[in-house]
Formats: C-alpha cells, sequence, structure tokens
C-alpha cells in the first residue's frame, strides 16, 4: 500500500488540467466553488475506476476509435474552457462563493467531472496503476481492485481540495493587483489550451 500510495502521490503532484482548473476557480469563484470541481473530479475519477474493472481500457485497444472519440471530445473541453479564460472579465475577481446560486455549483462540479472524465488517459491510468497493486494472495480480486480504487479517489480528492485552498488564496492575493491578474488569467487560459492541443494530437494510449 506504501508503493501505492507513493505512486498516486507523484501522480497527483503533476501539473495537469485538473489542477489548473482548480486553481483558477478558486482565485476567481472562491474556496466553496473550487470544492465542488474538487468533487467533481473525485466524481469522475470513481467512474473510471469503475470502467476499468469493466474493461474499457481494453476496447480502446481493441477499437481504437472509441479512443478517439472520448479524446477528441476531451480536448475540445479543454480548449473551451481556455478560450473562455481569455474572454473573462476581471472585474469579477473577489465573488462571494457563497452568494452564489445553488445552480454554480452544479456548474462547477460539472466542469470537474467532464474535465477528468473526457480525459482518456486518465482511464488508461486506473488500468495500468491498479491491477500492478492487486494480488491473487491477498484475497478477492475485486474487493482489493475496489478497495484500491477508494483510496484512489480519496488520495485524489485530499490534493484537490489542497489545490482549491490554494487557489483561493491566489484569488485573494490577486484581487489587489488587476494586471497581475490578467496575466495568470491568459496564463492558466494558454495552459488549458495547450493541454486541449496535446491531447487532440495524442495518437496512442
Amino acid at each position: 500500500m506504501t508503493g501505492f500510495l507513493i505512486a498516486l502521490a507523484v501522480v497527483y503532484l503533476l501539473p495537469g488540467p485538473d489542477m489548473i482548473l482548480l486553481l483558477q476557480t478558486g482565485a476567481r469563484q472562491g474556496r466553496a466553488m473550487a470544492l465542488a470541481t474538487a468533487l467533481g473530479l473525485a466524481l469522475a475519477r470513481g467512474c473510471h475506476v469503475a470502467l476499468a474493472g469493466l474493461g474499457l481500457a481494453v476496447l480502446f485497444k481493441t477499437a481504437p476509435w472509441t479512443f478517439d472519440v472520448v479524446r477528441l471530445a476531451g480536448a475540445g473541453y479543454l480548449l473551451w474552457l481556455g478560450l473562455k479564460l481569455f474572454q473573462a472579465e476581471t472585474s469579477v475577481w473577489g465573488v462571494d462563493a457563497g452568494r452564489q446560486p445553488a445552480r454554480a455549483y452544479w456548474q462547477a462540479l460539472r466542469r470537474g467531472l467532464l474535465t477528468n472524465l473526457l480525459n482518456p488517459k486518465a482511464l488508461v491510468f486506473c488500468s495500468v496503476l491498479l491491477p500492478q497493486f492487486v494480488s491473487p494472495d491477498d484475497g478477492p480480486l475485486g474487493l482489493q481492485f475496489a478497495l484500491l480504487g477508494a483510496v484512489l479517489v480519496a488520495v485524489g480528492l485530499a490534493f484537490d481540495s489542497a489545490y482549491a485552498l490554494m487557489g483561493a488564496g491566489l484569488g485573494r492575493w490577486l484581487g489587489r493587483r488587476p494586471l497581475v491578474q490578467r496575466v495568470q488569467q491568459w496564463l492558466f487560459g494558454g495552459v488549458l489550451v495547450g493541454f486541449g492541443v496535446r491531447l487532440a494530437v495524442l495518437r496512442d494510449i
């Protein structure tokens, strides 16, 4: 289990679209909205664990067009998020998340869900990592897989919550610096567009 936790920590510390989305949401919309996004990411990872258990990654291998469909949908979504950041106004920074309507929290959760769910690399990651830590000598394989999947989701949620709080702190700092806000906004938008382009040109699993 120690090796599994170390592997997860390494992966969750690497910059990716999930991290950028959390930092940006926390900075622009506050802690509560970012935590709602983190919950959406956790739900997506739970779906990936279940799909990995059902062997969907094998389908990606045997029918590459299914991988391409998910890949292009995910790339398009990341590009859309990045372009929205370019167009956003800096005047909305520092919004009190407590005043947001309930619909806004669902939208934040959905952004997290779709960002991760439409990333086929996340599914492949679950499909490759989890079986490495399952052993016939340690009990029922299905139970082991489910336990490891639950740990993967829980650890991911812990890291994502930390990034959400970091983003909220960044937003408070940027609230008094409009020029830096704009630079950060374009930087994060560019990074999301870059991730989208990289996913679009990905050719294999």
